[in-house]
Formats: structure tokens, C-alpha cells, sequence
């Protein structure tokens, strides 16, 4: 009997890498949990759920018959309470395994706001009693499409400093979901995964502009400079607040450790940003 496998985030960055990730895998049906249940892949053993963590009777519908979850709760104020919900449906359901895409160093308490929200939703899923994988992964490689993508006149405007950080491909954090879910032994582990290097934002630039063809340059901002930029541009208080908490933490270097469980859990090394780069080079055409 196939397991059924409930992708939440199914449209998003790391949620879509798990589909594609499970996507024609013998013995596993696919449930995308999406917005509007619009079709998010062709393989037949896909298929799409409206989601809505609001909406509890999409909740329900989404977990029966689901034998695993991947859980990515969303970037919102009350993500612990989204989780939650979404928790007790998936027990009362008879969910036997989640798969939680949390972060690294949120095991570290009091640690900062987007640790703490992700500990407090795997503290949930323990108290559960459902099995369960902790994802810990470090920042995106995609974070450079996304979020810090070069602007118009070439720049990464980013407060960092010259510190590194061992960022991770998202494909890698999918691989190892799909191993999680698919395979057996990972319950009750939480891996810390990371990239092959420590990865200056300065150096990040220089392969940009290699595969890309563009002059991209990396310009550390003050503090408050870019606290004051998130403000001007519509972001919220509470998110402002936990970003620039974030970019403390990577400013201080303290993202820059490299863990051996991509190589150990794949059998290969991680994706290195130089593939990433080449792999995405559209991305950066000016």
C-alpha cells in the first residue's frame, strides 16, 4: 500500500523541491497542499489539496488518509498556533510520521524570535506523539533569487559584515526530506544541514557576476540603516524585528559551521553555490 505523503508549502521554495523531490517515486502518492488546489506537478503520483491554515475544514481534509506530513508552517506572527492546528488534525487523522522543516540553532534557548517560534512548533510535535524528523537547514542558496537578490545597480545590499555562512541548496534539504519520509531509521532525529563552505556574501557576488556576465558587488549596510529600509518598504514591525535579528546572528559569524550530515545522509557532498549559480544563471541577468 502506497504512503501518502501531505507536502504543505507545496508552492514555495523548499515545499515545491520536495514535491518535485517525491514526484514519480514508486509506492508514495503525493498531496500538495496548496492555495486554490491548483496542479503543481504532472507526475501521476501528484496530486493537489486546497490548504488554508485558516480554514480548519481544509485542514481535515488535507491529513485524511496521509500516513506523513512535511510540515512548513508559514513566516506569520502566529505560526505556533497555525502548527498547532494543523498537529492535532494530522493525530486525530492517524498521521504516523512528520517531517518538520525547522532551523538551524533553534535548539538553542532563548535563541532569537524565528528559532523560537520553530523549537516551540517541534516541541509540539514531540508532546504529539507522532514520529517524527526535525529539518534544521541553514539559509537558502535561494535566498540570493528571493531575497537578496542583486538590484538594478549591481548590488547585494545586505548588514553582514564580512562574515560567512554555510548556506544550503534547497534541493538538498529536499533530498534529504524525500529520505526522511521515504525511508526508515530517521525517527526522532533533527539534522543540522548545511552547504560545503562558509560562504562570504563578498564572495557570493564574485560568482554572480562570473556566470552571469554582470558587475554584482556586495555592500555591507549599517544597522539601522537597514532596519530603516524594511520599515520604508511596508514590512511589518514583528517581521523587521526577527529579520534583523537573523542578520545579527549571521554578522556575527555564528552561521558559518559546516555539518557533515548532507554528505553522511545523501553519500554525497552538497551542492556547492558555484553549481548553484550555474544551475540558475537567468537569474541574475541583468
Amino acid at each position: 500500500m502506497a504512503d501518502t505523503v501531505l507536502v504543505t508549502g507545496a508552492t514555495g521554495t523548499i515545499g515545491s523541491q520536495v514535491v518535485s523531490a517525491l514526484a514519480g517515486l514508486p509506492g508514495v502518492s503525493v498531496r500538495a497542499a496548496v492555495r486554490g488546489a491548483k496542479q503543481v506537478s504532472s507526475a501521476n503520483n501528484v496530486s493537489s489539496v486546497e490548504f488554508d491554515y485558516d480554514d480548519h475544514d481544509t485542514l481535515k481534509r488535507a491529513v485524511d488518509g496521509a500516513s506523513k506530513v512535511f510540515l512548513l508552517t508559514p513566516f506569520a506572527p502566529n505560526q505556533v498556533e497555525l502548527a498547532a492546528r494543523l498537529i492535532e488534525f494530522a493525530k486525530a487523522a492517524g498521521v504516523r510520521h512528520i517531517v518538520k522543516l525547522s532551523a538551524i540553532g533553534c535548539e538553542h534557548e532563548p535563541g532569537i524570535q524565528l528559532g523560537r517560534w520553530h523549537r516551540a512548533v517541534e516541541k509540539l510535535v514531540e508532546a504529539s506523539g507522532i514520529a517524527f524528523t526535525f529539518l534544521r537547514p541553514n539559509n537558502f542558496f535561494e535566498n540570493f533569487i528571493n531575497y537578496y537578490r542583486a538590484q538594478p545597480d549591481g548590488a547585494i545590499y545586505l548588514p553582514w559584515g564580512n562574515a560567512g555562512c554555510s548556506f544550503i541548496a534547497g534541493a538538498d534539504i529536499a533530498a534529504v526530506a524525500k529520505l526522511a519520509l521515504t525511508t526508515a531509521g530517521h525517527e526522532g532525529q533533527a539534522y543540522e544541514l548545511t552547504g560545503p563552505e562558509s560562504l562570504t556574501i563578498a564572495r557570493a557576488a564574485e560568482v554572480l557576476s562570473e556566470v552571469s556576465g554582470r558587475s554584482i558587488r556586495y555592500v555591507d549596510v549599517p544597522e539601522e540603516a537597514a532596519r530603516a529600509g524594511m520599515l520604508s518598504a511596508g514590512m511589518p514591525v514583528w517581521m523587521t524585528d526577527a529579520m534583523m535579528e537573523l542578520h545579527a546572528v549571521d554578522k556575527a559569524g555564528y552561521a558559518a559551521a559546516i555539518s557533515p550530515a548532507v554528505q553522511r545522509l545523501l553519500g554525497r557532498a552538497p551542492t556547492s553555490f558555484e553549481l548553484f549559480a550555474q544551475q540558475n544563471t537567468l537569474a541574475w541577468k541583468a
